[in-house]
């Protein structure tokens, strides 16, 4: 493992380790499936969402976009929504998310068979238990992830890692804008020290949950989901 000066570099070394955990999974999978019922799979089955919480999951995309991808959902009848702007599933949505999981549950058993699933779902529960939310950012609207009775450790930790990148979009988001940017801006800003301070806020913010373990937790997390990549 290597030498970490602190958390926040903690925090940055794991990032793209989780990200690469997360991409084999959908890639091993298979599933044809992409868009909210992917995006959503493990939040929905939990209770309504709004347009407004939505925008925070998606505040790099276009508006219009997801307002029309939405629509999809509600002609397809896989969303209804009420007078109140709720959006929930309706049982062909649940249906396919249960299928989701199953998919999931599968392809972590081939790809994952000799791992030790179990201890490093485990500590990514406990980061997420201990990530402080940003109001009104994604990580509060994307946590915590449905868990049914019986979901294996695979799906388990597939699913917390991926709520736990939306705490770490959070912090980005929180440090681009507290430099004075919008979306647009941090979108189009090329490298530079005014890049770096961002990233380095960003981790800085980022490393919160992860004083929650210990030092040998944190080599075992790091370590685990290193040879999962």
């Amino acid at each position: 493992m290597p030498k970490f000066r602190d958390l926040s570099t903690y925090a940055a070394t794991i990032a793209p380790v989780i990200n690469a955990v997360h991409i084999n999974v959908h890639a091993s999978a298979s599933t044809g499936a992409d868009g909210l019922l992917m995006d959503l799979r493990y939040r929905l089955p939990l209770g309504p969402l709004t347009r407004g919480s939505l925008a925070a999951v998606y505040r790099y995309g276009n508006a219009a976009e997801l307002d029309a991808e939405i629509s999809d959902h509600l002609r397809q009848g896989t969303l209804i929504e009420d007078g109140e702007g709720a959006l929930r599933p309706t049982p062909a949505a649940l249906a396919a998310i249960d299928g989701l999981y199953a998919a999931h549950a599968a392809a972590t058993r081939r790809i994952w068979t000799t791992h030790d699933l179990e201890t490093l779902a485990a500590l990514a529960g406990r980061i997420l238990d201990a990530a402080e939310p940003d109001p009104g950012g994604a990580f509060a609207v994307m946590t915590p992830p449905y868990e049914p009775e019986g979901t294996p450790a695979g799906v388990l930790l597939f699913n917390r890692l991926a709520a736990l990148r939306y705490h770490r979009a959070d912090a980005h988001a929180a440090a681009w804008h507290a430099a004075g940017l919008t979306v647009a801006g941090i979108v189009d800003l090329s490298a530079g020290p005014l890049r770096d301070r961002i990233e380095d806020d960003t981790n800085r913010r980022a490393a919160q949950p992860y004083h929650a373990l210990d030092d040998q937790e944190l080599k075992v997390l790091f370590e685990g989901l290193l040879a999962l990549a």
